[in-house]
């Protein structure tokens, strides 16, 4: 059997956020403050429509967009890693869970040609209206009171999961990669075989620390931490052997 191999990518496979990178279009690269200003702490995506309904207006275009997008740095070490994955795809199935949007995240991809290692982008889909605005949907509707109401990655990758067991494919482990706060949940749904690779210094780790505190019993895989690619490589390519 295969493993499978899950990757958020904001702050995991590029080294930023690309729902803010995306703001290095505008002439003055930076938002108003009474845009910044509707922003509630909780509703991101509803708050994302206004900044590219705000892009639109400023007479930005698709392809500006996407010269700025093509332009974010993939996190150190994840351009050798994909490659590697790629190179060992029968061994894995690969795919992306992420709060970004398919027109970024596929803009990205294409600068490294790493489109062809994942076997499945789960995030919101996103379109550009005759105004030439970009407009994003939910991924999905759910009932998860941890997450936002427009995704939660532990449905969307116990779906894909279960997806692919009626196709006749199943995992012996599933090795989860990311660095956010929406990450904890479809982690801490991960089992005793599985492992959760999380980015130091970043919110993910900060959270699972306070449950392991806590005494929590939920957490049953295996943790890793790492900073770069690379470590993520070696971790890898170690277990591939076993």
């Amino acid at each position: 059997m295969k493993s499978l191999l899950v990757f958020d990518f904001d702050h995991t496979i590029v080294d930023g956020n690309s729902d803010t990178w995306v703001v290095k279009c505008i002439p003055e690269k930076k938002l108003p403050d009474w845009l910044h200003e509707t922003y509630d702490g909780k509703h991101w995506n509803e708050y994302m429509q206004k900044v590219f309904a705000y892009i639109g207006d400023q007479g930005i275009k698709e392809s500006d967009m996407k010269q700025v997008m093509q332009s974010m740095p993939y996190t150190p070490g994840m351009d050798d890693l994909l490659k590697f994955i790629c190179q060992n795809k029968d061994q894995v199935d690969c795919i992306i869970i992420s709060d970004s949007n398919t027109f970024f995240i596929n803009w990205i991809l294409e600068v490294t040609n790493s489109s062809l290692v994942f076997n499945s982008i789960l995030t919101n889909p996103a379109n550009f209206d005759e105004q030439n605005h970009l407009t994003i949907e939910k991924f999905h509707s759910h009932n998860c009171l941890q997450c936002p109401d427009n995704l939660c990655k532990k449905i969307a990758l116990d779906d894909f999961v279960a997806n692919q067991l009626k196709a006749g494919i199943q995992y012996k482990k599933t090795i989860y990669t990311g660095d956010g706060g929406n990450d904890l949940c479809p982690i801490k749904g991960l089992k005793e075989c599985d492992v959760a690779m999380v980015r130091k210094g970043y919110k993910l780790e900060k959270l699972i620390h306070e449950l392991v505190d806590r005494g929590s019993g939920s957490m049953q895989p295996s943790i890793v931490i790492w900073s770069s690619g690379e470590e993520i490589l070696s971790y890898l390519k170690t277990c591939l052997k076993t």
